[in-house]
C-alpha cells in the first residue's frame, strides 16, 4: 500500500514539473509576442494611427498593398516584403512595450481639373480605394499584421476659394459700414426691411408698401439741399452757385447715425483646454484692485469664491475686502491646504509695494537724515527694516464647533476625531499710501468628529485697515447708485466727544440651509432694489404660554437687523458732518385694538418688519441721476400666532416641547419723491417748439452762435471777422440778386 502511494506522489510531482516547464515556455513566448491594437482599421482620411504592443525592440515594419484572392476571397499570409506605396510610415515609442505607428498619405486630395496635367491630384471623386497590410517582423519572420481598408474621397474646393486676407473694415467716420441697417437678424427676414437679402419674393409682398423709409431702410440718402449737386435748372435762386457747398457724397449728415465708429475685436470661442496663465508682472506700487505679490514674484493667495465656487488659491486684490464661507462634505480626515496648515506655511513674506525702502523709527528726523545719511548706517535714528512684510500668525482654538460643522449622520456619538483642522483664516492688511505696513492672520483650528460624513463650513476673510480704521467703500459720488448698499450709522460719542458717526448697515434676513432663524444670516439693503425675505422660528406650546417673552424674543431678532440710528443722505457721507445724515424714524404701533392672549395663542407678535425709503433725484453727473435719501421709516406688522392641530397632527397641542415653525419676515420698499418744478406747462408751451433747440432741428437762437462768446472753436477775433465777411457776402448777394434786379427794372 505504501509503494502504491509513493508511485502516485511521484507521478503527481512529475506532472507538476512538466506543467511548470510548459507554463514557463508559454510565458517566455508571450513576452516575445507582439500584437497590433487594433488589428483591422478603416481609413477615410489621409492619416491612420495604431499601436504595436509587446516586445518591440527587434521589430521591423513593412507596408505593402494587398488584394483578396479572386477564388477564395481571402488575403494572403503576412509578408516581410515592402512594396512601393503612396503611404509614409512613421513610428514613435510611447512606452517600454508600446510603439505608435502612423501612416500618412503622401498625395494631394484635391480633385483634378478638366484639362489639368498635374498628377498630384485625384482624377476621380473616390481618390483612394486600396487595402494595406502592415507586417511586424523579427529576423524575416512575420509576428503580427495590421489590415487597413482605405476609402478616401477627394476634397471638393470651390473655384472661388476665399483667401486668408482679413476683412478690411472701412473707417466708419467717412463711410457707413452697412448698406442695409434694418437687416438685424442673421439669415432671417426682418419685417418691413425691403433691402434684406434674406427676404423672399413672397415675404416682400406682405410689406412692400410699408418699407422702412430713409437710410435705416436702406434707401440712398438724397443729397442735402446745400450741396451744389442738388441744384435744379427749374427752380433755384441766383445766389445758389455762390453759396452752395461742394462736398463729397460720403460726407453726409447720416454718417454715424447708426454706428459710433468703434471697432469690436472678435473674442476667441470657448475652449476645453486649460488656459495658459501669464507670469505676474513685478509690482512697484499697489493701487486699488491690483494683486498683492509675494517675495518670489508670485501672487499672494487666499481661499475665495470665484463665480460662486470656492477656490483654494485666489489672488488677493489690494484694498478689496471680502468675507466668504466654503462648505465641504468630508468623509475622511482632510489633508493638505487649506484644511491642514502650519504657522510656518502662513508666515509668508509679502512685498509691501514701496520698492524695498527702509523706514525711520523717529519721523521727526526723516527730512533731516533721509537725504544725507544711509538709513542702515545709524541705528540711533533708523532701523534697518526691509521693505517686505512677513505675515504674523495668531492661533486660536475653536470651542463651539456648531458654527463650523453639521453632521449628516449623527446616529452614533462615536466617530473618527480629526485634530488641528483649520476652520477659519481672517487676514488684516494694514496699509498706508500705496503700500502695506503689516499683515496679521488669525487662524482658528479645532477638532471635528467624523461619522459617516460631516459638512465642514470654513470661513475666510480679508480686511484692509488704514491704521485701525477699515476703508469703507462708498455707494455713489455724490448720490446713491442703484445696487449699492444703503449706508447707515450710529453716533460715536466716545471719540473725543466729536460726535462722529460710525458706519454700519441696514440688513434684511438671508436664510440659509434649513431656513431657521437660528442659522439665518443677514444681507445689506441695496439701494433701489425692493426685496422680501425671512426665516422660520421654532415655537412650542410652552412658548405660547409666555407671550410676553415670545414677543420680546421676536422683537430682539428683528431689532438685530437694524442697529443704526442714522442713514446717510448721499452715497459718500462724511462721518464727522452730522448734516450728511438723517435720523431713522419708527412708526409707533397702534395699541388701541389689543386682544387678550390665550393658553395656546399669542397676539401682537411683531413678525414682519418693513423698511420704507423715500429718495429724491437731486441732479445728474455725466448723465447719471444722483439720488439722495430723504426719509427712512421702519414699521412693524403684528401677527396672531396659534398652534394648528388640524390634519390629524395633534402632537404640538399635547406635547409642550413639540415645536412648530412660524415665519419672521422683513421687506424693503423704495419710493421716488416727485420733483416739484412749478406750475404745469400750458398746451401752447408743450406744442410750441420753434425756439426750443432741444426739440427742434432748426435753432434760431443760435443763428449767430459763431460770433458769440459761447463759441470756443477758434479765437473770438477770427470768428467775428469771418462772421462779418459772411454778412457782407449775404448783403451783396441780396442786392445783386433777382429781387433787387426786378425792383430796379420796375423803377427804371
Amino acid at each position: 500500500m505504501a509503494n502504491v502511494l509513493d508511485m502516485i506522489l511521484s507521478r503527481v510531482l512529475i506532472s507538476r514539473q512538466v506543467a511548470c516547464v510548459i507554463l514557463f515556455i508559454s510565458l517566455t513566448h508571450t513576452q516575445n509576442t507582439v500584437v497590433f491594437q487594433p488589428s483591422h482599421l478603416t481609413a477615410t482620411g489621409p492619416t491612420v494611427t495604431a499601436l504595436l504592443l509587446g516586445h518591440t525592440s527587434d521589430i521591423s515594419l513593412h507596408v505593402r498593398s494587398v488584394s483578396p484572392s479572386n477564388t477564395t476571397g481571402h488575403i494572403g499570409s503576412p509578408s516581410c516584403r515592402s512594396d512601393l506605396t503612396e503611404w509614409v510610415l512613421t513610428t514613435e515609442q510611447v512606452g517600454k512595450t508600446a510603439v505608435r505607428i502612423q501612416l500618412r498619405l503622401g498625395k494631394n486630395l484635391r480633385l483634378c481639373g478638366g484639362n489639368e496635367t498635374d498628377t498630384d491630384c485625384c482624377p476621380k471623386p473616390l481618390c483612394v480605394l486600396e487595402t494595406l497590410q502592415v507586417s511586424a517582423c523579427v529576423g524575416g519572420t512575420p509576428q503580427a499584421s495590421l489590415l487597413i481598408q482605405a476609402k478616401i474621397h477627394a476634397l471638393l474646393v470651390p473655384a472661388n476659394a476665399g483667401s486668408d486676407n482679413k476683412t478690411v473694415i472701412p473707417n466708419q467716420v467717412y463711410q457707413p459700414l452697412g448698406s442695409c441697417p434694418c437687416d438685424l437678424t442673421f439669415r432671417a427676414c426682418d419685417v418691413r426691411c425691403c433691402c434684406d437679402k434674406d427676404c423672399s419674393i413672397e415675404e416682400l409682398k406682405l410689406f412692400v408698401s410699408h418699407c422702412l423709409p430713409g437710410p435705416f431702410g436702406g434707401q440712398a440718402s438724397p443729397a442735402p439741399g446745400y450741396q451744389c449737386s442738388a441744384q435744379s435748372p427749374e427752380n433755384f435762386p441766383d445766389w445758389f452757385p455762390f453759396l452752395c457747398v461742394n462736398s463729397p457724397p460720403e460726407n453726409n449728415p447720416y454718417l454715424g447715425l447708426f454706428y459710433q465708429g468703434n471697432k469690436i475685436t472678435s473674442k476667441p470661442g470657448p475652449s476645453f483646454q486649460s488656459p495658459v496663465l501669464s507670469a505676474p508682472l513685478p509690482v512697484t506700487a499697489y493701487i486699488q484692485g491690483s494683486p498683492i505679490f509675494r517675495l518670489n514674484e508670485k501672487y499672494f493667495t487666499i481661499p475665495q469664491k470665484v463665480l460662486g465656487q470656492c477656490v483654494n488659491s485666489a489672488p488677493v486684490a489690494f484694498l478689496k475686502n471680502f468675507k466668504v464661507k466654503c462648505v465641504t462634505v468630508l468623509r475622511s480626515c482632510p489633508t493638505g491646504f487649506p484644511f491642514q496648515t502650519r504657522p510656518t506655511d502662513l508666515s509668508i513674506t509679502v512685498k509691501n509695494g514701496q520698492g524695498g525702502l527702509y523706514y525711520p523709527l523717529n519721523t521727526l528726523y526723516v527730512d533731516t537724515f533721509c537725504s544725507s545719511l544711509n538709513p542702515c548706517a545709524s541705528n540711533f535714528f533708523f532701523a534697518c527694516i526691509p521693505g517686505d512684510v512677513v505675515v504674523d500668525v495668531i492661533d486660536e482654538v475653536a470651542i463651539d464647533m456648531s458654527q463650523f460643522t453639521s453632521s449628516t449622520d449623527a446616529t452614533s456619538d462615536e466617530g473618527l476625531v480629526c485634530g488641528n483642522v483649520t476652520l477659519s483664516l481672517d487676514y488684516k492688511f494694514y496699509w498706508k499710501g500705496n503700500g502695506i505696513t503689516s499683515i496679521t492672520v488669525t487662524r482658528i483650528v479645532g477638532a471635528i468628529t467624523l461619522h459617516t460624513s460631516v459638512a465642514l463650513t470654513t470661513r475666510y476673510s480679508a480686511v484692509f485697515l488704514n491704521g485701525e480704521l477699515m476703508g469703507e467703500p462708498n455707494s455713489g459720488n455724490p448720490g446713491y447708485q442703484v445696487g449699492r448698499p444703503v449706508i447707515a450709522g450710529t453716533l460715536d460719542t466716545l471719540d473725543n466727544n466729536t460726535g462722529s458717526v460710525q458706519r454700519t448697515s441696514i440688513n434684511v434676513w438671508k436664510p440659509v440651509s434649513d431656513g431657521l432663524c437660528s442659522t439665518a444670516e443677514m444681507k445689506p439693503v441695496l439701494f433701489g432694489e425692493n426685496s422680501t425675505s425671512g426665516c422660520l422660528l421654532a415655537v412650542s406650546l410652552q412658548n405660547l404660554t409666555q407671550c410676553d417673552l415670545l414677543r420680546e424674543a421676536v422683537a430682539s431678532l428683528q431689532a438685530a437687523l437694524i442697529t443704526a440710528t442714522y442713514v446717510a443722505k448721499s452715497g459718500n457721507p462724511d462721518p464727522p458732518t452730522i448734516t450728511d445724515w438723517v435720523n431713522i424714524s419708527y412708526v409707533t404701533l397702534n395699541s388701541s385694538t389689543t386682544m387678550e392672549d390665550t393658553t395656546s395663542s399669542c397676539h401682537g407678535v411683531p413678525s414682519h418688519q418693513h423698511i420704507h425709503v423715500w429718495s429724491l433725484i437731486t441732479g445728474k453727473v455725466e448723465g447719471i441721476p444722483q439720488r439722495d435719501i430723504r426719509v427712512l421709516q421702519i414699521s412693524y406688522s403684528l401677527s396672531h400666532w396659534a398652534l394648528d392641530c388640524g390634519g390629524g397632527d395633534v402632537s404640538p397641542c399635547i406635547d409642550p416641547l413639540e415645536t412648530k415653525l412660524f415665519p419672521i419676515t422683513s421687506s424693503v420698499t423704495f419710493t421716488d419723491v416727485p420733483i416739484n418744478t412749478g406750475p404745469p406747462e400750458t398746451r401752447f408751451q408743450v406744442n410750441f417748439t420753434e425756439y426750443d433747440c432741444n426739440r427742434n432741428d432748426v435753432c434760431w437762437p443760435e443763428l449767430a452762435f459763431p460770433i458769440t462768446k459761447y463759441y470756443t472753436g477758434e479765437p473770438y477775433s477770427q470768428s467775428l471777422a469771418k462772421g462779418l465777411i459772411l454778412v457782407f457776402f449775404f448783403i451783396t448777394a441780396s442786392v445783386l440778386g433777382t429781387p433787387w434786379r426786378q425792383i430796379r427794372q420796375a423803377w427804371t
